[in-house]
């Protein structure tokens, strides 16, 4: 099941959809459930190999049906976290009043780097997608990519603990939007990070 890519060329943003039903966002928390269990299962051998039998039937289900991204649900599911997208660190923001983004995140036991602390580029990865929505959210831009995005590490980030998030736009220069945001468990900075994202002209992708 593919489409046309959308007529135009340029940076199209995902079109909403209902595709995949009410059991799409069932189906993204079991594909990260059994991600973490993968990242953490010290099974037997047989365990593992009918895990192994099972996971290749599911593969084969779904096959028949792979997607372009102009028609997959994943990532243009705007009633769901993350839109539906299984790459996506699990992050749940809100605009405040100040016109800044606050919200939490967690990363799961697939993100483990060592020592019990997340992989840094997962926090990367969670600095970029967060930023990135504050630079969508809060300059109205449509369609934006990003430039540069500098982490400063200062404090490990645990796997399977909740965090605190907070962003906003430091300043706007013409089509370049800088953003900045730090994570936080409660009072203690875990990383912070700026990033430029730069508006695209019509036609870029």
């Amino acid at each position: 099941m593919s489409s046309e890519r959308p007529p135009g060329g340029g940076f199209n943003p995902p079109v909403a959809t209902d595709s995949g039903g009410p059991d799409y966002g069932r189906f993204i928390e079991a594909v990260r459930t059994l991600q973490d269990h993968a990242r953490a299962a010290d099974a037997p051998d047989d365990v593992i190999s009918e895990a192994a039998d099972q996971i290749e039937k599911v593969s084969q289900l779904l096959a028949p049906y792979y997607a372009d991204e102009w028609s997959s649900p994943s990532g243009r599911r705007l009633d769901l976290p993350n839109r539906g997208n299984v790459l996506s660190i699990p992050l749940d923001v809100h605009v405040i009043d100040d016109q800044r983004i606050e919200g939490t995140a967690e990363f799961r036991r697939f993100h483990l780097g060592r020592n019990g602390a997340a992989h840094g580029g997962s926090v990367a990865q969670l600095f970029d997608a967060l930023l990135g929505f504050t630079a969508f959210k809060l300059s109205g831009s449509r369609a934006q990519r990003t430039a540069f995005l500098h982490v400063d590490y200062r404090h490990i980030a645990h796997v399977e603990k909740q965090f605190q998030v907070q962003a906003g736009i430091d300043r706007i220069e013409g089509r370049k939007i800088f953003v900045s945001g730090r994570l936080l468990d409660g009072d203690t900075v875990l990383a912070e990070a700026q990033a430029l994202f730069v508006k695209l002209k019509p036609g870029q992708p």
